[in-house]
């Protein structure tokens, strides 16, 4: 996953992408997103709004497929101008693009320019306006957890790796500096944390937090892990989690 219309151009990430597809046949495909201020900014261009990074996400996502074509291609857009390029090395088949979206003009973006949609909420309103808007392909949720041996050692560990987890709103695309996270995280408490993430070592809960994606119309559900211990979390899946599925 990653965002092609600020830092780095579309053409530069449609040559990464196809020579990773190209490596990788049948195994890999391509997230995109609008982004966040806090990578974005650091060549001291404008941060657009969401709308301008909506049109610029769907000019991108043109340039890159155009580029998948295979020979010479240019092209003069609103926001990007390619001229002359071509990539060398091309899979045999494009990779899936699949567009992460939060809200109803995104997931509707993600329809008419998407092979697939991407989500961090397991919100079932969101599928149905990409169903609506003519959406197809996999539907890839992110259920964020963390196991430790206690609930308690699991608030606390999550805490203090992953705070923004209980920072609301847009904020986490707006925010520009890592300061400005740490200084929002300070109104963060482990019991927000606890209420809005499985925390600890109850498989029910983690069971539940999963069950709500594929309630809501998920196809995919993938798992991220908040902290070190990641050899825990894998053993408890495997043995409390994994086999209830």
């Amino acid at each position: 996953m990653t965002c092609p219309i600020g830092r780095i151009h579309p053409a530069v990430l449609a040559q990464a992408a196809a020579t990773a597809a190209a490596m990788m046949p049948g195994r890999f495909f391509f997230g995109v997103g609008t982004g966040e201020n806090l990578n974005e900014h650091i060549l001291g261009q404008r941060w657009p709004s969401v709308g301008e990074r909506h049109d610029m996400l769907e000019e991108a996502v043109e340039v890159i497929r155009l580029l998948w074509l295979g020979g010479n291609h240019s092209h003069r857009g609103r926001h990007f101008r390619v001229v002359n390029a071509r990539i060398y090395t091309l899979p045999d088949e494009p990779p899936p693009i699949i567009v992460a979206a939060s809200g109803p003009e995104s997931t509707q973006l993600a329809a008419r320019i998407g092979d697939g949609f991407w989500s961090t909420a397991p919100k079932r309103e969101l599928l149905d306006t990409f169903v609506a808007a003519g959406g197809t392909g996999p539907r890839y949720g992110q259920v964020t957890v963390c196991w430790a041996d206690s609930e308690e050692e699991a608030r606390k560990t999550a805490h203090h790796w992953w705070p923004n987890a209980g920072v609301p709103g847009e904020l986490s695309q707006e925010l520009p500096l890592p300061r400005h996270f740490e200084q929002a995280a300070e109104l963060v408490t482990p019991d927000v944390l606890a209420e809005k993430l499985p925390l600890g070592p109850d498989a029910e809960r983690h069971l539940d937090a999963i069950r709500k994606y594929v309630d809501a119309g998920f196809d995919h559900v993938y798992v991220h892990q908040i902290g070190p211990d990641q050899e825990g979390f894998f053993r408890f899946y495997e043995r409390e989690v994994l086999p209830k599925l």
